[in-house]
């Protein structure tokens, strides 16, 4: 198993890391395009990103390589053989178990102690090339304006001798108000050897410069004109790849193992618990409208405590008309702005400590969404193999195409439900342990779904047993089907068919007399159609339809076909419990539709088990009739 399990999670291991390390590319390709970075650069920015990309492409690499290993297996009929040997499935997968429980416990270690490590520098690397100044290649026909502080328009470039041709420039590096405008016929572009300037000479040309600064007060600006043969401007540009201190981004979220996740959590709670109970003190020692029911007072240990004051009567209203009265009206409005003014300064207050206090909670979750992040990558692994091995013995297909399909969508499930969660937690709306396990609680009953099936070799794709079960469920019916059998083991003797059809008659008879036509909503609930005795007479059908169907006679066979097949319905007596049937008639408007659906499917019971007397008689009078034909 191992041998056959290894190379095939190896192989797709490395197809589903090269896959993400694509859409990791396409998602930051404008961050690397244009920048002149060395292939180093490029190459250890990669390295540490596929580092990254590995909780992402382990769990689906288990399932592909688990679905791949058992599909061939069963592909082959050696799962059967396994099987017919005594070898259980568990058997089976007991190494590769083991080889599991070992790559979710390596995958702990290094979610915990490499993975901070590897996005510490990738983000670091990532911005660091954010920074960098684009490679210089400056088009024709269109305004570049990647050099800070300058718009370049070239309308045609000599490639072979590197002469510019119709050059304007915009020189915004002293802010718009004193910006300049060179015309040049033709110029050269060079940068110099440390890459931290542009050395730009320039022929046949005039600038023209903006002298507002020099104006002083004066209406008209000033400015100053220079027609040039040869001129040489040298600009600050800084190509180099410089390197940004990976400390800032050691200190995030992304880049703590669990101990130093933990500390930080319990640290900013510990700090909006100090704040929140210091704002809910304020506010309650707050007088408003100068009015406050309570004074604080120091006890004997130093502690603030409410102590009533017995002269305010709270209850009563304030008279705030009275302050209005015998006031003017610039008085009344200055009243009034006063205290709006007072209201708007206390809202901004309490909205600025709200958003403090959320900053905090903020990061709280996010330490917290890092923090089951160690977790979640390797219960994945163990719920995708529990998914994947019993899904392959399942179908039984191997190769790369029906694993790949099946995987694929059982993996966009996945995502979309940990992306969900993920989102949920991190915006406050779910709780972060439910958040960031709500992918792991909804897969794990699937996977023990497919491992007890596969167990049990049960059937889980057959599209037959479902029907059938929605047709128990529902009561859709179902038709009959026989035809005259070309060697017969056992022959129908004219007796004993009909003993078995008398016996099938008195059967139906006393099922419809034990089982009144009408019943109550009472007795319904609490007595209902015995589906015991419904099940004795299927039986007893079947047992007869199997006996006679042995028969050579086509009438009989045909006639056979008539007799219904009976199906123990829930609706015949939804419960046979006494508390849910109680439960059922105290709660009369729920049970008053499942009371009305299960009458009319007791009514077409009624019709079926009349129609096996009827059809019964009729085939005791054509087996007569036929046995006098054959005598004479």
């Amino acid at each position: 198993m191992l041998q056959s399990f290894v190379p095939l999670f190896v192989m797709t291991f490395f197809i589903c890391l090269f896959i993400v390390l694509m859409q990791f590319l396409w998602r930051f390709i404008d961050d690397l395009v244009g920048k002149g970075l060395e292939v180093s650069v490029i190459a250890e920015l990669f390295f540490y990103a596929a580092l990254t990309m590995i909780p992402m492409a382990l769990p689906l690499a288990i399932l592909l390589a688990s679905l791949m290993t058992f599909g061939n297996l069963g592909e082959r009929f050696e799962l059967t053989a396994m099987k017919a040997s005594g070898i259980s499935l568990l058997k089976c997968m007991r190494p590769l178990i083991a080889l599991i429980i070992l790559i979710a416990t390596g995958a702990f270690f290094f979610q915990n102690d490499v993975l901070p490590i590897a996005q510490t520098k990738m983000w670091t690397l990532l911005y660091s090339m954010r920074q960098k100044s684009p490679e210089l290649e400056i088009p024709e026909g269109v305004f570049y304006d990647q050099i800070p502080g300058y718009n370049f328009f070239v309308k045609q470039k000599d490639r072979e001798r590197g002469i510019l041709h119709d050059l304007m420039i915009y020189d915004m590096s002293r802010g718009f108000d004193n910006a300049s405008i060179i015309l040049a016929d033709s110029g050269r572009l060079a940068i110099s050897e440390d890459k931290t300037h542009l050395y730009l000479n320039l022929w046949y040309g005039e600038s023209f410069d903006n002298l507002k600064e020099a104006a002083g007060a004066t209406v008209n600006v000033p400015y100053r004109r220079e027609t040039f043969k040869d001129k040489e401007i040298l600009l600050k540009f800084d190509a180099n790849f410089n390197r940004m201190d990976e400390e800032g981004m050691r200190n995030q979220y992304v880049g703590k193992n669990i101990s130093q996740l933990q500390a930080t959590i319990d640290s900013v709670n510990v700090r909006v618990d100090s704040v929140g109970r210091s704002y809910s003190e304020l506010v309650s020692h707050n007088s408003y409208l100068g009015v406050s029911p309570y004074k604080y007072e120091r006890d004997d240990k130093g502690k603030m405590v409410q102590v009533k004051q017995k002269d305010i009567d709270i209850k009563k209203p304030l008279n705030v008309d009275s302050i209005f009265r015998g006031s003017t009206s610039g008085y009344t409005l200055n009243y009034l702005n006063s205290a709006l003014n007072k209201a708007r300064r206390m809202k901004q207050d309490y909205e600025f400590k709200s958003i403090t206090l959320a900053d905090d909670r903020k990061t709280i979750r996010r330490h917290g969404i890092e923090l089951q992040k160690k977790f979640t990558l390797s219960f994945a692994c163990i719920i995708f193999f529990f998914i994947g091995a019993p899904l392959g013995a399942i179908i039984r297909k191997g190769g790369l195409g029906t694993p790949l399909v099946i995987s694929v969508i059982l993996f966009i499930i996945y995502y979309i439900i940990d992306n969900t969660g993920y989102k949920m937690a991190r915006d406050g709306k779910m709780d972060v342990a439910p958040g960031m396990w709500l992918s792991s609680f909804i897969l794990l009953p699937l996977g023990i779904f497919f491992t007890y099936k596969a167990v049990n070799d049960s059937v889980v794709f057959n599209r037959d047993s479902y029907i059938n079960f929605f047709r128990k469920l529902v009561g859709w019916n179902e038709v009959r089907s026989l035809s005259v059998k070309d060697i017969v083991m056992e022959e129908v003797r004219l007796n004993v068919a009909l003993d078995k059809l008398n016996e099938l008659k008195t059967s139906a008879s006393c099922y419809l007399r034990s089982n009144p036509e009408k019943e109550s909503y009472t007795d319904y609930w609490l007595k209902g159609y015995s589906r015991t005795q419904l099940k004795a007479l299927s039986a007893n059908l079947e047992n007869t339809v199997e006996y006679l169907s042995n028969s050579k006679s086509k009438m009989v066979i045909l006639k056979l076909m008539d007799f219904p097949i009976l199906r123990s319905l829930w609706l015949y007596h939804p419960t046979g419990l006494k508390w849910v049937s109680i439960a059922g008639i105290i709660l009369f408007p729920i049970g008053l539709p499942i009371y009305y659906f299960g009458r009319k499917t007791q009514k077409v019971l009624r019709e079926e088990i009349k129609s096996i007397i009827k059809v019964s008689d009729e085939l005791i009078d054509i087996m007569e009739n036929e046995d006098q034909e054959n005598n004479f």
